[in-house]
């Protein structure tokens, strides 16, 4: 990587300037560039704002290679691909809807542009390039500063790297950069890339469990929630955690406001119901979403986080429409760190699943990038839970390294296969999110524990096949970390009560390969030791056949 062009586009004043020098009257770019890493660190007189900063880098693809860039978050579809494969983007039948409106800011598409030509990829804070059991990782050291994009272009034999600094003036010194080159096996070069980082090992054990989410929705209450707890109590099975999900607060953003009609007894009571049955209580939250509706929005106006017009950022079209809650603000923050204390202190919850994580940080504010506010924001989570659990969910991942127990790797599971094909890249899809489970593998024991969402059995309130459904409780077992049904167990049949306890066995396995089929791109073909024996699994993910 020593040998690379830089691209700079900055406002000095009121005037844009683009050059490709490292120094110029207005700054100074001090750099040290070696085969494996490059630093940079800009220096200014006086306040210079960049609008683009880029490094090129020559790299040459060959047609058997397969590329895989990180998605912008915890919902973005990612999977390996091939180099001359199409890149994800939003389709021009659904850009004007989404883009139209806050559907947009679950993903990047406010502030990096996409390519719709084969072979043009991008990604966050690393990505890689595969030649059979051999590993090219290029990844960031430090998203504090900014987040690190990735674009591959397998057309023209170049990797360039982009940093976002957009919201920040730099006035004095600043690390720009900071990325590494690491070749070997996949297991040599993450083993190297989070030791650089820092972050040990998750420790965090394997969990089996239940949420209620992919039954019920929101539309929960004691009487299901106990009889779900009761049926599943039953079950010969190793089962550690009992999940409540959205549904039990009177609005997003009031956590600690209990719907009276529904959970008449509070949310004490079920955390004490879970603990009698031997299993941890968890509960859901957004922790920095506030519905348009709820109480904190419209009495705390002031503790939103605002637009460049002062206007309140708009997150998301979820419950009819939220707000993020700005933990520069003082009132804010306590008001957050109140909402833990109650849950984990004086409810008893032993793990939040916190999900919506990315509103803190969809525009950049306060002189801080995208960023730093959201490598902060995941800073104030953890030292609000302590030393309890915490399931990330909707996060930006390289802020959630080491700093989460477990995370999702992948979208919201579909109560059907294909689910909806045309939309942005953070919808609910099931295809999707068995991709990032297999492809976001190397995440697994070393950011944290891998979340690959549920697996569901039963016949009722389901479009997928029993088939189908087998894939899914294959894949989150080979793979994933937490292993979650949404099912009332107590109505399973033989096969299906056989199947479950299948998927929660905790058994010893050792993925040796996992990859598509290079004549058959729909099929992914996996090889795994099982306690020791080897096995082999393949399915058609376009299709949802066991091959």
């Amino acid at each position: 990587m020593e040998k690379f062009k830089l691209h700079l586009e900055y406002k000095f004043g009121k005037t844009l300037y683009v050059t490709n020098q490292f120094e110029t009257e207005h700054f100074r770019m001090h750099y040290k560039a070696f085969q494996d890493h490059i630093t940079m660190r800009m220096q200014t007189p006086a306040p210079v704002r960049v609008k683009k900063l880029a490094i090129t880098i020559p790299y040459t693809f060959s047609s058997d290679d397969r590329v895989f860039l990180n998605g912008y978050q915890s919902w973005t579809d990612c999977r390996e691909l091939f180099v001359n494969d199409k890149p994800s983007y939003l389709n021009p039948i659904c850009s004007l809807g989404i883009m139209g409106t806050s559907f947009r800011s679950s993903g990047d598409y406010t502030f990096v542009s996409y390519s719709k030509k084969p072979g043009m990829f991008h990604g966050f804070s690393y990505g890689y390039i595969r030649r059979g059991e051999t590993y090219d990782l290029f990844a960031s050291l430090n998203e504090r500063t900014g987040y690190t994009i990735f674009r591959f272009d397998c057309n023209h034999n170049t990797i360039t790297i982009e940093k976002d600094l957009d919201g920040i003036a730099i006035d004095g010194e600043y690390d720009v950069l900071d990325i590494i080159h690491l070749n070997g096996t996949e297991d040599a070069v993450f083993d190297k890339w989070f030791s650089l980082l820092g972050i040990p090992k998750a420790t965090a054990p394997v969990k089996n469990g239940y949420t209620t989410w992919y039954n019920y929705y929101p539309n929960i209450n004691e009487k299901i929630v106990s009889d779900d707890l009761e049926s599943l109590s039953k079950v010969d099975a190793d089962i550690d955690i009992f999940q409540i999900d959205d549904g039990y607060q009177t609005n997003v953003g009031d956590w600690l406001s209990v719907d009276a009609k529904k959970f008449p007894c509070g949310m004490k009571v079920i955390a004490d119901k879970i603990h009698q049955k031997g299993m941890a209580a968890g509960l859901w939250l957004a922790p920095f979403g506030a519905q348009y509706v709820s109480d904190v929005a419209k009495e705390h106006p002031d503790w939103l986080i605002l637009d460049a017009k002062g206007k309140p950022v708009r997150c998301g079209l979820n419950w009819g429409g939220f707000y993020a809650l700005d933990i520069e603000n003082p009132e804010a923050r306590e008001y957050i760190r109140h909402v833990f204390d109650v849950v984990l202190n004086d409810w008893g919850y032993d793990l939040v699943k916190l999900d919506f994580l990315y509103a803190a940080a969809i525009v950049p504010n306060h002189g801080k990038t995208r960023g730093q506010l959201m490598c902060e924001a995941m800073d104030f989570l953890r030292e609000c839970v302590g030393d309890k659990l915490i399931l990330g969910c909707g996060v930006p991942l390289f802020p959630a390294f080491g700093k989460v127990d477990y995370c999702r790797i992948g979208a919201d599971m579909g109560l059907n296969w294909k689910g909806i094909t045309f939309t942005h890249r953070e919808n609910v899809s099931t295809i999707n999110t068995l991709g990032n489970t297999i492809f976001r593998r190397h995440l697994d024991g070393r950011a944290f524990r891998n979340d690959p969402d549920v697996f569901l059995l039963r016949e009722n309130n389901m479009q997928c096949n029993f088939e189908q459904r087998k894939i899914i409780s294959t894949v989150n077992k080979l793979f994933g970390s937490v292993l979650f049904t949404s099912d009332n167990v107590g109505d399973y049949n033989q096969l299906q009560l056989q199947t479950l306890l299948k998927t929660f066995k905790k058994d010893d396995i050792q993925i040796q390969k996992a990859e598509f089929l290079s004549n058959d791109r729909r099929v992914i073909d996996i090889q795994y030791l099982e306690n020791g024996e080897p096995n082999q699994f393949r399915f058609d993910l376009e299709h949802g056949k066991i091959l």
